[in-house]
């Protein structure tokens, strides 16, 4: 399945920091793959957090995304990427509430 892929203004904002052109769209093209890769994250509504590994980077230059699939949709919401280093995780109310900002703006 073909999915449409919308970014939230911080998605937009950190990507260029961490993914190429070419590594993002093999990024999406996992997803659109496997929209239901990573972990569920606990308190977040649906919200997924999936571990991707950039080229020559070793273990620890790796990055976090965290997205939204509505499959029924055709959709996967983009919502956070940080690298692995800078943080283990962001708390599940903060995705949930991103994530309900981008359904709202969706409406």
């Amino acid at each position: 399945m073909r999915y449409e892929f919308i970014e939230s203004r911080i998605f937009t904002a950190y990507l260029p920091d961490y993914l190429s052109d070419d590594e993002y769209a093999a990024f999406q093209e996992f997803l659109c793959e496997h929209p239901d890769a990573g972990d569920r994250v606990r308190g977040a509504g649906g919200v997924r957090k999936v571990r991707w590994n950039r080229p020559g980077c070793g273990k620890s230059g790796g990055v976090r995304v965290c997205y939204y699939a509505r499959n029924r949709a055709g959709q996967i919401w983009m919502l956070v990427i940080y690298a692995k280093s800078t943080r283990d995780s962001i708390p599940g109310h903060v995705l949930k509430a991103l994530r309900e900002e981008m359904e709202n703006a969706d409406e």
